[in-house]
């Protein structure tokens, strides 16, 4: 962490004098511990994190396990908090659970004792990482604490592995005599998947996304309808900001931040591939993008911010799959520089594009036939400002 010596002094008394503090007491030594954008492991003299900027962050951790169990760390857990001025949350880790508790903070006079004893607990605080919070800020301005809550899993958690139960719990004996047999060799793979119980993910522990619509034309459409409802997406779109969004459609803008925070930062694969579902569904609806100016003017903003925080062989190794990425911002760029688009949107859209080219080297104007990115050989002293 970077320590209070090394932040500009007049950002260090700011954040002295209105910083929240999380007192997390008992976290096993080796626990891989973040908040935000930065995590690191927690020493023996560990016991929380002071001068928070107020507002809504994203605290999260990895059991640490000792030798004897191969001295690894688990999988990652994490939790979005909005922390008040000179807010204290108190919290006790939970071996059993391997989790934290934070039924302390619903007692006052364990607050009201904690606060007084802040003095002698300051030496154990370290200090918030505050050189990652603009990187932060820039992650999720469209989130709110209200959107989080719609959207995280109802047990407040959000886990990197889904926690997984038997559809059929096998209490009696009826229902574990009627499951296949296992005590003889298999004569083909599927017989072997079909022994296997079917599982379900544990009720309560599911991420909330909003349900992007399989049929992406409307009820009784024509040929001519379904064929139109599938080059432009605007009716799948318009469809799902009326279900979740009507008051503030740039709220859809806040779950694309939290579905790529949940697998940046979260570790979580599902929030990637949700994204990316939502991406596309956002960058190939041609006739919203006519006359939402400012959902897609945010969309840009978001983007760029995005992108500029994967590392580059990211794209390499999975983004480059299929070439999503590159042939769904290829369809975005056309459909921005099409007619009726609004003349700053126009403007900024090719500002983005050139500004991804140059990054990345990609050709949005070729044909993409390939799998990975097409790669843009610029001359010799050229840049694209």
């Amino acid at each position: 962490m970077k320590s209070v010596v090394d932040m500009d002094p007049d950002v260090a008394r700011r954040l002295f004098e209105e910083g929240a503090f999380l007192v997390l007491l008992g976290v096993p030594q080796g626990t891989e511990l973040g908040i935000d954008c930065k995590s690191w492991r927690v020493g023996p003299r560990f016991k929380g994190v002071k001068m928070i900027p107020p507002g809504l962050h994203f605290l999260h951790y990895c059991p640490a396990y000792p030798p004897s169990q191969g001295g690894e760390v688990g999988p990652k857990t994490g939790l979005f908090l909005t922390l008040k001025p000179r807010e204290i949350l108190l919290a006790s880790w939970n071996p059993q659970e391997e989790d934290l508790d934070f039924s302390a903070s619903q007692d006052e006079e364990e607050v009201s004792r904690t606060r007084a004893n802040l003095r002698d607990l300051d030496p154990f605080l370290g200090p918030y990482p505050y050189e990652v919070m603009r990187k932060w800020v820039s992650l999720t301005d469209r989130l709110s604490q209200e959107l989080v809550d719609n959207l995280q899993p109802l047990s407040g958690r959000v886990c990197a592995f889904s926690d997984i139960i038997p559809e059929t719990e096998f209490r009696y004996t009826k229902d574990r005599a009627e499951q296949p047999r296992n005590d003889t060799a298999c004569q083909s793979m599927k017989e072997g998947l079909d022994r296997l119980p079917r599982m379900k993910q544990r009720e309560g522990t599911e991420l909330r996304f909003s349900v992007i619509p399989q049929k992406t034309y409307p009820p009784g459409a024509t040929p001519a309808e379904i064929t139109k409802c599938s080059l432009d997406l605007s009716y799948a779109l318009e469809t799902v900001l009326e279900k979740n969004y009507t008051v503030q459609p740039l709220n859809l803008l806040g779950e694309l931040q939290f579905a790529f925070v949940c697998f940046l930062i979260g570790n979580v694969y599902e929030g990637f591939e949700y994204w990316k579902r939502l991406l596309a569904l956002l960058c190939r609806s041609e006739e919203a993008m006519r006359k939402r100016k400012e959902l897609y003017l945010g969309l840009i903003a978001v983007l760029y911010h995005q992108l500029g925080e994967i590392p580059p062989d990211f794209f390499v190794d999975i983004v480059s799959q299929n070439n999503f990425l590159t042939s769904t911002l290829q369809d975005f760029f056309q459909f921005a520089s099409g007619p009726g688009i609004d003349g700053t949107l126009r403007k900024r859209a090719e500002k983005f594009k050139a500004h991804l080219t140059k990054k990345f080297r990609w050709d949005f104007d070729a044909d993409l036939d390939d799998c990975a990115p097409m790669v843009v050989e610029l001359p010799e002293g050229f840049t694209l400002e």
